[in-house]
């Protein structure tokens, strides 16, 4: 039985590892680097901090949100924290893999994730 609840145990933190890593509809390639995938485990070390600057920004770029960590500039504000990638990586991103990305910050903030 104490076997079991290991494996069981090691699965689920497969299955929290693999689900931090999103992956891309095509390869990107940004500054001569090409990017087949994103690991945003970074996530869950980000701190209220993160969400305050990630307001900020949105603030002083003129977009003002009820539900910030609902759009895609705040996504990728808080990526580019996540994974010490620059903003302008995640705003380059095909559509679909935006809308992944933002998808995922959101389940991650709502515990979907």
């Amino acid at each position: 039985m104490e076997n079991e609840s290991l494996t069981l145990t090691s699965e689920i933190e497969e299955t929290a590892e693999e689900s931090s890593v999103v992956v891309l509809s095509k390869p990107y390639t940004f500054e001569d680097n090409i990017y087949k995938e994103l690991d945003l485990s970074g996530l869950s070390e980000l701190t209220t901090e993160d969400m305050v600057a990630a307001e900020k920004y949105m603030s002083r770029n003129g977009n003002i949100s009820v539900m910030p960590e609902m759009s895609i500039e705040y996504a990728c504000f808080i990526c580019s924290r996540a994974t010490d990638l620059p903003v302008e990586f995640f705003r380059r991103l095909h559509p679909k893999d935006a809308i992944k990305i933002k998808n995922r910050v959101t389940g991650f903030f709502y515990g979907e994730g």
